[in-house]
């Protein structure tokens, strides 16, 4: 199990084996209440979270769910969501089926995080590290359309690769 722990406490342990391709399994950790996930979409990715500690609020559409220990959520594809913790030491698994690059932008993400690129909210501080960021997240940003996104970070994510930002 590998286990990926950034700045601001969020812990999130890989508990998938290395070669499962039909989907991945995570449990994250996070220690304070907040804003976990912005509104964002993806095309073919489906999304399983179980809370196993805490409460959360999660927006799938316009639809808005609170969920507690042992309730799950699941977002099928090209839906909008977003979540937040709504106390403190929540825990909650996640399943992407299919994984796609999931893993890889945790791993991505982390090695961001440790390296001071990232903001206290997480955020990539170089255009170049977001855009590789939002190639590997297999999705978009609620808002801006997807072909404005498309026309703008995929070349700079391409330049981002040949400057050596990679995974």
């Amino acid at each position: 199990m590998q286990t990926l722990r950034f700045r601001d406490g969020h812990e999130v342990l890989v508990l998938s084996p290395p070669g499962e391709t039909d989907r991945l399994r995570l449990q994250h950790r996070w220690p304070r209440a907040g804003r976990l996930a912005g509104p964002h979409w993806h095309p073919v990715l489906t999304e399983e979270f179980t809370v196993q500690r805490g409460r959360m609020l999660f927006r799938l559409g316009s639809k808005q769910q609170h969920v507690g220990p042992g309730e799950t959520v699941t977002v099928p594809p090209r839906t909008v969501h977003a979540f937040h913790s709504e106390e403190p030491d929540l825990i909650l698994d996640h399943v992407v089926s299919p994984p796609l690059r999931h893993r890889q932008m945790f791993e991505y993400w982390h090695a961001l995080d440790a390296d001071g690129r990232t903001s206290p909210s997480g955020v990539p501080r170089h255009p170049l590290d977001l855009a590789v960021l939002w190639q590997l997240q297999d999705g978009y940003l609620a808002g801006p359309p997807a072909w404005l996104q498309r026309l703008l970070l995929r070349p700079l994510a391409r330049w981002a690769h040949r400057r050596g930002r990679t995974p």
